[in-house]
């Protein structure tokens, strides 16, 4: 049976049925039946009049002898029955189509009419009159209680709280949805911001949800956190300050400063609000008020000024007891001191460079040991003058207009500042900014650019810069170099393929390996460069390999458009021994 002789079978059912469930009571004086024989009979007939009686199953299944029979007069037994029905009906409608119709699943028909009462409640939920009865009994009915056991009940109230939002029996069963512990569902911003019971569990589940996150994912687990946290300035308040207590931690705080600065950034950059008071109120700048002072206009606009770089300078550049270091180590400051001395273009007074310079490296080289009992702050400052030297070579190199040839003769003095971390940031800005100019390509006449293999040892070195890199790769991959000739355009591709195998080489095989999947699977993607892929991995890899790298690659391999022209009719080529040694060892599920 299709949908429509599905819908047609009901419609036709409840018309039928419709003479028997008429609205109101039906008075059991009234009936008058022409004959009844046997006690069951007489069991049918007493008993009508009972709600709901006639859609019990045994007695449902009596209806039609009884209607062919004594009741064979619908319109004297339409004069006679005043009956009123539940939704029971629908069950029995249900039961009934399943039995007569093998074609027809049980559970598709109760999805189909649990829809369409979804649909029947939303458009006529009368907020008014549930207040009323919330007020009348002032606790949960015991019907409540039981709706939110299933999911499609608790969607209905999920959508109803985003309309009604002053309704509070709705907030109610929202709370009691949390209580029931499914507030990993309620993924409205405007529910959970009503109620601050249901906003900290919702908190608590996103927070253990970005920790246990694996890193590939987990910019969009703080996406979707910092989109909930920014809804208002009390949810932003509230949320930051839980996770400053939190950062304070010794197992998993460094995790939780990470993810206070994400949101911070998405409301600063995404949101467009000014959180700079809450920001250094939670960093501890209150204790230092000259360096507040400094701090809070910069930040506010978003630029820095020469007057208060220098103010900060002379306060971390004293010996005596400078501010703590965190409250230069704001990810919105440090973003715009590396714009400042490595972007191309970027203007920087000579008399304030060395106070750029010094800030950066002071914020990302010294440490300090916090003051516990007795004992002094001590402020570690051994590694600030090296990385200081580092940073002003580096800067004096991306800022001094080299060609690419004049670039190759400081590669030695680039790989060996490459080392700071600090570093290789603004290297990294820097090289985003150069390769991302229009004309790059059209000029570049290295088969691989100087700018493109600092990147390899950049990621050889620096775990975490793996993903800011890759985003790059993929933006040169996926970019038209419409300006250039085919073949080129192949070859610059391949090259930009060699890096990222080289990335996959260095640990960041997930994400290489997803986004490759995702090329092969839109089709947009040339067949020989997906190809030209596999063929450079199956060189370098060797067992063992994890599941997650199974799936992901074995599909490719297998393919056999992609892999078909590198067999050879002999078992020892690569491709053969791969798909062999995968099953054999693994349970691979498409």
């Amino acid at each position: 049976m299709d949908q429509q002789d599905t819908e047609t079978y009901i419609q036709s059912f409840c018309l039928y049925f419709s003479k028997f469930l008429l609205v109101g009571w039906m008075s059991a004086e009234k009936i008058k039946p022409k004959k009844i024989t046997t006690c069951t009979d007489i069991y049918f007939f007493r008993n009508f009049h009972l709600r709901n009686f006639i859609l019990k199953t045994k007695n449902f299944r009596n209806y039609k002898r009884h209607s062919n029979g004594a009741m064979n007069d619908l319109k004297k037994i339409s004069r006679w029955i005043n009956y009123r029905t539940t939704v029971c009906m629908c069950t029995q409608m249900t039961r009934h189509i399943s039995i007569r119709k093998d074609s027809v699943n049980l559970n598709n028909i109760s999805a189909s009419l649990g829809g369409h009462f979804k649909e029947m409640v939303t458009c006529y939920f009368y907020s008014v009159k549930l207040v009323k009865i919330y007020a009348c009994n002032q606790h949960a009915p015991a019907w409540l209680t039981e709706l939110i056991e299933h999911q499609t009940w608790r969607s209905v109230v999920y959508k109803l709280a985003e309309e009604f939002p002053d309704c509070l029996m709705l907030n109610f069963t929202i709370k009691l949805i949390s209580d029931a512990g499914f507030q990993g569902e309620i993924t409205s911003i405007s529910t959970a911001a009503q109620q601050i019971e249901v906003f900290s569990r919702i908190l608590k589940t996103s927070t253990t949800c970005f920790l246990n996150s694996p890193e590939d994912t987990r910019h969009k687990v703080v996406e979707e956190f910092a989109k909930m946290v920014c809804h208002g300035q009390h949810t932003f308040i509230y949320g930051q300050v839980m996770l400053q207590i939190l950062s304070q931690e010794a197992k998993g705080g460094n995790n939780i400063r990470r993810l206070q600065q994400e949101i911070t950034k998405y409301a600063i950059n995404r949101a467009g609000h000014n959180v700079t008071p809450i920001q250094l109120a939670l960093n501890g700048s209150m204790t230092h008020p000259r360096a507040h002072q400094a701090l809070s206009p910069m930040l506010s606009r978003n630029a820095l000024n020469p007057a208060d770089i220098t103010v900060l300078f002379k306060l971390y550049s004293s010996p005596d007891n400078p501010p703590i270091v965190d409250l230069i180590r704001i990810p919105q400051l440090l973003e715009l001191l590396i714009d400042t001395l490595f972007k191309p273009g970027s203007k920087v007074n000579p008399e304030h460079k060395n106070k750029y310079i010094f800030l950066l490296a002071y914020s990302a080289a010294v440490y300090e040991t916090p003051k516990k009992g007795n004992r002094a702050r001590q402020v570690n400052r051994d590694d600030l003058k090296p990385t200081q030297q580092a940073i002003e070579k580096v800067h004096n190199i991306c800022q001094g207009g080299k060609s690419a040839m004049e670039l190759i003769a400081e590669i030695s003095t680039l790989y060996q500042c490459i080392r700071f971390p600090v570093v290789s940031v603004g290297l990294v800005r820097w090289i985003e900014c150069v390769v991302n100019e229009p004309s790059y390509f059209k000029l570049c006449t290295e088969s691989t650019p100087t700018h493109l293999a600092l990147l390899d040892e950049v990621v050889s070195i620096h775990h975490l810069l793996h993903q800011r890199v890759l985003t790059l790769l993929i933006e040169l991959f996926e970019s038209e170099q419409s300006d250039l000739e085919i073949l080129v355009q192949l070859e610059l591709r391949k090259m930009l393929l060699d890096r990222m195998v080289n990335l996959l080489s260095r640990g960041c095989v997930l994400p290489v390996m997803k986004y490759i999947k995702v090329c092969f699977t839109k089709g947009d993607t040339d067949i020989s460069l997906i190809r030209y892929f596999v063929r450079e991995v199956l060189e370098i890899i060797s067992p063992p390999y994890t599941v997650e790298f199974v799936q992901l690659f074995l599909p490719l391999v297998e393919n056999e458009e992609i892999t078909g022209p590198m067999r050879i009719n002999s078992d020892s080529d690569l491709v053969t021994e791969f798909i062999a040694h995968c099953k054999s060892n693994y349970i691979v599920i498409m």
